[in-house]
């Protein structure tokens, strides 16, 4: 079955915080990325950015109930001793502890980071000389379910790959595939990504779009130009295909081992696409933050060892049709994500379902399919908080439409951009400079792109879930926004702060990140 109506987070912690535990980011303590957090939040002991111990993962509630479980990919929720997964109900793992680091060797991706921080089973771990992320973190998952299959215990394996985050990269024979695929441009790509959704049944028909004011004129770029924004997005693509590819790899083995039809698959996203990639890798800043990490942008290598490569705000854009914003933001673009649920023991097949869903429901879901109980308000001696999630087996098995009903409300906040969810209706303020720091309203079956604001047409609608979004905000402990926050100044500050010893670094980096939402602001400005 496919959830054409989940959402998670619109970044990528807090997303991995609530699919773990059926807890709200703020509770777990994974309100934002610890890189994004201001000094003035990070005195509250629920604003660290790494996952609290008053919470249990489901791992922990699996490990209890005579499950091995297993984990390999990126984790991100905490470095330090009692934090990494392997004290948190992981079996075995290796796990790289950073919000994201490169695929090819052991290097980091932005000057925050000295080395790219991986463990094993809780230990510093140093990658393989032949490693390539998406084929390294299947063949570990191998390794570990291979490794007790004879007891016959069942397992749970989390498999968090870095795919498709910057650094976009990915092996040669998956790139040229589409090396042609993306010559039409941005606006192109967004039209036919809205006319193949519609025809799946994924939105609704006709569904209308609203432009992004990062999306630059396609037609306005040279030929080399655009070129070169093709074959970064044939880049992306591949990094998908690779990782498709590996999870074929993956089935396969299950298979030959008899495990398959005694498998669940789950497989989501931890938000929308991403959009901090410059407008143009080449230009000069671009190109000397790139060289300060020892990267490059040549055409000839995009995506390969050495390379750094990233999709523009405009292609991001795209990548969401028929959706609105991307990652970091409370649009559809940065937190609607496919979510399939896949098993032999599920009475659907190639089921579409528009039941609205959300990231905390993954958990309970997960235990209900084990026939383990969550906790109550106590685990293991101490109190812990109580998951709010929702079981989604009775969709899954036919015996129900939804699990949320018209009047039930969800919450969510990441830096100042929220939402709340009630029935088929979503009410959303994003930030300055893309959004304009106001309310809107919604109806996000019929209108995914979110295109019709109904605030002003439906008062009443908009102050009831105004009232409950207070009641998320107070129950789950939101601290407001510090004066003069944004996500991107922020990560620059705390660059500088990590890094003070080389300030021409910072000084490119800063350059490189607030370049597109420069533009956006210049943009908005027009008349």
């Amino acid at each position: 079955m496919s959830f054409t109506n989940y959402h998670t987070a619109a970044n990528c912690a807090p997303a991995r915080a609530m699919l773990l535990t059926g807890v709200d980011a703020h509770l777990a303590g994974v309100p934002n990325i610890p890189e994004m957090l201001a000094p003035e939040q990070r005195r509250h002991a629920h604003y660290r950015g790494v996952l609290s111990q008053n919470v249990v993962t489901v791992a922990t509630l699996l490990e209890d109930a005579g499950y091995h479980t297993y984990m390999a990919g990126k984790w991100h929720l905490g470095s330090t001793p009692g934090l990494l997964p392997s004290q948190r109900g992981f079996e075995r793992t290796v796990a790289l502890a950073d919000s994201g680091a490169d695929n090819w060797e052991q290097r980091p991706y932005i000057p925050l980071y000295d080395k790219a921080r991986w463990y094993a089973d809780g230990a510093p771990y140093q990658l393989p000389e032949d490693f390539y992320s998406s084929r390294f973190l299947v063949d570990k998952t191998i390794e570990f379910i291979d490794g007790n299959l004879g007891d016959e215990r069942p397992f749970f394996a989390y498999l968090p790959f870095q795919a498709v985050h910057i650094p976009v990269q990915a092996p040669q024979a998956f790139i040229d595939p589409y090396m042609e695929t993306y010559d039409e441009g941005w606006d192109a790509m967004r039209d036919r990504r809205r006319h193949r959704a519609a025809a799946l049944g994924v939105i609704p028909p006709e569904v209308e779009v609203v432009g992004m004011q990062t999306t630059a004129d396609w037609q306005a770029l040279d030929a080399d130009q655009q070129r070169y924004e093709a074959k970064r997005m044939a880049v992306y693509a591949g990094m998908v295909e690779a990782m498709d590819h590996h999870i074929g790899r993956l089935i396969t083995y299950l298979k030959s081992q008899n495990q398959f039809d005694n498998t669940v698959f789950i497989f989501t996203s931890d938000n929308g696409a991403e959009a901090s990639g410059p407008a143009d890798p080449r230009a000069f800043f671009s190109r000397q933050q790139a060289r300060s990490l020892g990267y490059n942008t040549d055409y000839d290598t995009l995506g390969l060892k050495g390379s750094y490569n990233t999709i523009s705000p405009s292609f991001a854009s795209a990548a969401v049709s028929p959706l609105a914003y991307y990652k970091f933001y409370a649009g559809e673009g940065g937190m609607r994500v496919p979510l399939i649920i896949a098993g032999s023991g599920l009475s659907q097949r190639s089921a579409l379902s528009d039941a609205f869903a959300f990231v905390t429901d993954i958990t309970p879901t997960i235990l209900a399919m084990a026939g383990v109980d969550r906790p109550d308000n106590r685990f293991g001696g101490r109190p812990v908080e109580p998951m709010i999630g929702r079981d989604l087996s009775p969709v899954l098995l036919g015996r129900a439409e939804r699990v949320y009903d018209e009047d039930d409300a969800v919450g969510y906040e990441l830096a100042g951009n929220a939402a709340l969810f009630q029935g088929d209706y979503k009410i959303v303020i994003n930030r300055m400079p893309l959004g304009d720091g106001h309310w809107h309203l919604f109806n996000i079956k019929d209108d995914p792109g979110e295109t019709t604001d109904l605030a002003s047409s439906e008062p009443a609608r908009l102050q009831r879930m105004l009232s409950a979004y207070e009641r998320y905000q107070r129950e789950n402990k939101v601290l407001d926004m510090p004066p003069g926050y944004g996500h991107i100044k922020q990560l620059v500050i705390n660059t500088f702060h990590q890094q003070w010893r080389t300030p021409v670094i910072v000084g490119l980096l800063t350059a490189l990140i607030l370049l597109p939402f420069g533009v956006a602001y210049r943009m908005r400005r027009r008349p």
